[in-house]
């Protein structure tokens, strides 16, 4: 076994040559390094992939992507087609395979469709997407139009799914909806060292969440982390979204926080404007209930700024064992004290 940028992980842990990326990160608490995990989620997944009517190419052709919040696997097809996909999802995020199999069935060609998912174990085996709205980004640096078609396809497919709560609720999909969102807050400042400014903004985010809960915009699935590599754009008039292990049931302008962070970077001095446009393409399938278009666009801002206590929460999605994630949780809230990106 290959392992690329090899540190203290170098060792060969069994007779394949399967190449490892782990990244930075220490990896030590993914089930990767339990043999018998292994080999259960490999022989799975050959299995999986037999029942699709595919044959797997040889393990030494095989990738495997470690991260504190998942084990992700690229095997190759045996008769050359594009590879696909195994994931394993800890504890905090199993309900993603379950959910990727129900978004499948209720927004068909919107969503990237699991060959085979294991509820019990979060495992699923997913086939490849093809290009990345990313690539799409890397060649259109200068436009934001890139991403009006994609954010208004996504906002149409809230809208959708956002008539099943009860089944998303019923899935295990986090609760963060509105009314429960301080309550949230509480429980993660009491595991995190928090500092006292963020603390003392309790009553401004339930403030906040009382005007989103009362807006008459219904909680919905929120991705919680989209941005550019996590939409396949195929032929450019239909967008594929995906990885939903970081999302919630929550106020679905909140989708808009990392979105527009990765496009303020992207754009520099124009993000004002680009981020503008890019915010009313997003809002624009939200109109037709006979919302009025400034009342959204406050309503978009007051969700990004209690948006990062959703992504403080989602970094608890890691396998247990796993140290990683309480800075990143500690820097979520600190944006709190932040103005939104929107």
């Amino acid at each position: 076994m290959r392992v690329a940028g090899a540190r203290w992980w170098d060792a060969v842990v069994d007779s394949e040559l399967m190449t490892i990326d782990a990244g930075d990160y220490d990896v030590r608490a993914t089930p990767w390094w339990d043999a018998r995990w292994r080999r259960e989620a490999l022989a799975w997944a050959e299995e999986a992939l037999a029942g699709a009517g595919l044959r797997a190419g040889e393990r030494a052709g095989w990738g495997v992507r470690l991260r504190p919040w998942s084990v992700v696997i690229r095997i190759p097809v045996e008769d050359g087609t594009s590879p696909v996909w195994f994931k394993a999802n800890p504890p905090g995020s199993a309900f993603e395979p379950g959910l990727a199999r129900a978004l499948a069935e209720w927004v068909p060609g919107q969503v990237l469709p699991p060959l085979a998912v294991d509820t019990v174990r979060a495992w699923s085996l997913l086939p490849d997407g093809g290009p990345l709205l990313a690539h799409a980004a890397a060649a259109e640096e200068a436009d934001p139009h890139f991403w009006e078609d994609p954010l208004r396809q996504y906002a149409a497919l809230q809208r959708v799914v956002g008539l099943r709560t009860g089944e998303l609720a019923g899935l295990g999909v986090p609760d963060l909806r509105p009314e429960r969102l301080a309550e949230r807050f509480d429980e993660v400042v009491a595991v995190t060292d928090t500092p006292e400014a963020v603390r003392r903004m309790r009553p401004q985010l339930a403030d906040w969440c009382a005007e989103l809960a009362g807006s008459g915009i219904p909680a919905t699935l929120d991705h919680s982390d989209l941005h550019e590599a996590q939409v396949f754009h195929g032929d450019g008039r239909r967008f594929v979204f995906f990885d939903w292990g970081d999302s919630s049931l929550a106020y679905p302008f909140s989708s808009l926080l990392v979105t527009a962070r990765v496009a303020r970077r992207r754009f520099g001095a124009d993000a004002p404007a680009v981020l503008a446009r890019l915010r009313d393409a997003y809002l624009e399938p939200w109109t037709d209930d006979g919302h009025d278009l400034p009342a959204l666009r406050r309503l978009a801002g007051l969700a990004c700024r209690v948006g990062p206590v959703g992504r403080a929460l989602a970094w608890g999605r890691v396998f247990p064992g796993t140290e990683v994630h309480h800075e990143q949780v500690a820097r979520w809230l600190g944006e709190l004290l932040n103005e939104p990106p929107l």
